[in-house]
């Protein structure tokens, strides 16, 4: 046998320095370590001197003739206003020229050797100018612009103290020495003028919770308490409440003794009982006024509310009358007709029509100014309440009113308000998140743990406990899991150990094995009527398999998710509720139906449209207050069976005790049966 040796193919050994030598150890060109170049943030509408800032390279000092000499022999250009000669669209290399492109930008960086990343655009706006974005109050008034002010007047007491009567007596005294007419219930704030001319603001804020939630955004809306005690039940659980509340936000108080023309009524010992409380009264040489009156009967009224107006003068209460309007939200509505609505005390300022206004996240131009008994307001200097029309959104109540000079700063301010309220949710559920995720993680560990000690955790040595207890009537799927080797049996095991929704169906694991499906697992699915998967193994002859289910998958995602759809088919339908139309409620009347007066409730459909052989529901307040069906539907005075958006309709419940109310909303529904899905998340 020849042998041939070619020097060519022969291989020289490496001797032991070279071997050590880090020089002849050399990798691909591509790198990973972090010595390399970093990409450069781009972004869209960027400027040239931006591009060079995050490029790290120089703006330039172009030589033109020079540059286009090179622009064939140089593979990449030196500063970015010489790169931007070689880039089709990039016509203005100025370096305040902003750059709207980003294919432009990245084919700038490909010039210049560099690596680009696309982000958001970086707000360059500083803490400050964010800040500016943002209204806020004035700074206080000098003193020679301040002119006297009613005072606001919030009347408070316990449940049944006669409260609402004592308001709604001032409210007709006011009515019938002035103008005859109608008085808006539901308005927060009214004025009462006296007779020596002088006016006083009161405030319907019943209970404390309104009252403190004011004082808490720091809304000085009241000057003054009057409390009504009645003269037959002393002081109270809320008169100590409101005590107290008086006494943190330093608010004068003024007693009114209400019920003295009951028998029962004891004056002297509700005066010793508010003594125990802390009050120094007149009679004890204190400046805390008493003044007994009758609500009912109009008793000693005007002496009450002399009494508030000489409180008035003690405290000096002044306001500017001029600049940019603030103010305080009594309440807010939506009327049927009008919109949003607000009611509201200017605390300065004087408030016109066409006033741009911000409150929280809400904002208006003012159309229209109206006082307690709906007339029409020209303005409204401070200390006077006034509802406001022209609201986008409705305020919330207690919060301040602020005006802008322009509708565009009052969506500047808007936009800023709505980041920082988003900031905080996203913060606060953060922490939740976080917190839950930590709480659940424990919880798993430590149910892991106790399986692990109980011997059900990856038992290697010998079979798995079958999971099959007594069927309690609730849907179930039994299963058989045959893999190819046991560490993709262990694997899908530890998926299923994972289901947590035995309550609706139960996955019982009748056995589990390595190797091909046999005729024994043929023979216990059918006794169990459980399903095969076969994971990554061989399926039996049909011939073998009759009236049993195997399922093959070489995928665990997809054999999960073949295993979900066979629990979500396992489970009841349910019966899902679809909103057709909705209706507001604007008058309720009633008509003559033989010898019997039956409620019918006129409405305008708002929403999709009204079925009269559907379900409706009567909300009020977002309370469900009927639920039923229609025993007729007219349109004028013709019954028909649908009605369309905004036509207005008279609509009577099967159920002729049910009363509608104007203001209340009207659903229209149908419910159908739905396949229901699986809650359970495996984690993938």
């Amino acid at each position: 046998r020849e042998i041939h040796v070619n020097a060519v193919l022969a291989k020289r050994r490496k001797t032991a320095e070279e071997k050590k030598s880090p020089r002849i150890i050399e990798y691909s060109p591509k790198k990973t370590q972090h010595g390399g170049p970093a990409a450069a943030d781009i972004w869209r509408h960027m400027s040239v001197a931006e591009l060079a800032k995050e490029l790290e390279r120089p703006l330039g000092k172009l030589r033109l003739s020079r540059a286009l000499a090179d622009s064939a022999t140089r593979p990449f250009a030196d500063d970015v206003q010489e790169a931007m000669l070689y880039v089709k669209g990039a016509d203005n290399i100025e370096a305040q020229a902003q750059l709207p492109d980003l294919k432009v930008i990245q084919e700038i960086a490909k010039k210049l050797g560099s690596k680009t990343r696309v982000v958001a655009t970086p707000d360059t706006a500083s803490e400050a100018e964010q800040r500016d974005r943002d209204v806020a109050p004035r700074p206080p008034a000098p003193p020679e612009l301040l002119q006297p002010r009613p005072p606001v007047v919030t009347v408070m007491g316990h449940v049944d103290h006669g409260k609402t009567t004592l308001l709604d007596s001032l409210r007709g005294a006011d009515v019938a020495a002035g103008e005859a007419g109608g008085i808006t219930q539901h308005i927060g704030a009214f004025t009462v003028t006296l007779e020596n001319g002088e006016r006083v603001t009161f405030l319907d804020t019943p209970g404390h919770a309104a009252f403190s939630a004011m004082r808490a955004r720091g809304a000085v809306a009241t000057d003054i308490i009057v409390l009504v005690v009645a003269a037959e039940d002393g002081v109270m659980a809320q008169t100590r409440e409101v005590i107290q509340l008086a006494k943190e936000a330093q608010v004068p108080i003024i007693v009114a003794l209400n019920k003295i023309d009951k028998p029962e009524a004891n004056i002297e010992k509700s005066k010793r009982e508010l003594s125990q409380m802390g009050l120094a009264l007149e009679d004890h040489g204190g400046d805390v006024q008493v003044i007994p009156i009758s609500a009912l009967k109009g008793t000693n009224l005007q002496l009450l509310a002399e009494a508030v107006s000489t409180q008035a003068t003690l405290m000096g209460l002044k306001a500017d009358p001029t600049g940019l309007v603030e103010g305080i939200v009594v309440e807010s509505k939506t009327d049927p007709r009008r919109g949003k609505l607000s009611t509201a005390i200017v605390s300065r300022g004087t408030l016109r029509k066409g006033c741009v206004l911000l409150s929280g996240l809400a904002h208006a131009k003012v159309r229209g100014l109206f006082d307690h008994n709906g007339q029409p307001l020209g303005e409204a200097p401070p200390g006077t309440p006034v509802e406001i029309l022209g609201w986008r959104e409705l305020p919330l109540a207690g919060e301040q009113i602020l005006e802008v000079e322009t509708e565009k700063k009052a969506h500047a301010a808007l936009k800023f308000r709505e980041h920082e309220a988003q900031r905080e949710r996203i913060e606060s559920s953060s922490d939740e998140i976080k917190k839950k995720e930590e709480e659940h993680q424990a919880k798993y560990r430590a149910e892991r743990e106790a399986r692990r000690l109980a011997g059900r955790f990856r038992m290697r040595g010998g079979q798995r406990v079958k999971q099959v207890d007594e069927n309690e009537g609730k849907p179930r799927v039994s299963l058989i899991v045959k893999g190819d080797v046991h560490g993709s049996v262990e694997a899908i095991l530890d998926v299923l150990e994972t289901y947590n929704s035995n309550d609706n169906c139960r996955l019982d694991i009748v056995h589990y094995g390595v190797g091909n499906v046999t005729e024994g697992d043929l023979e216990l699915a059918k006794a169990f009527g459980a399903i095969i998967y076969a994971f990554a193994v061989e399926e039996p002859q049909p011939k073998f398999a009759k009236d049993v289910t195997v399922r093959s998958y070489n995928i665990i995602y997809r054999l999960i998710d073949d295993l979900k759809e066979e629990l979500s088919s396992k489970l009841p339908p349910v019966e899902v509720e679809e909103v057709l139309g909705e209706a507001n409620v604007l008058q309720q009347f009633l008509i003559n139906e033989g010898r019997k007066e039956v409620p019918v409730a006129g409405c305008r459909c708002t929403k999709g449209v009204l079925k009269k052989a559907q379900k409706f529901r009567l909300l009020r307040d977002g309370e469900t207050v009927y639920e039923g069906a229609l025993e007729s539907m007219r349109h004028l005075k013709n019954e028909v069976d649908t009605i369309k958006k905004d036509v207005e309709c008279g609509l009577r419940f099967k159920d002729t005790k049910v009363m509608a109310q104007a203001g209340d909303i009207l659903q229209c529904y149908t419910t159908h049966m739905e396949a229901q899905r699986t809650d359970w998340d495996p984690g993938f």
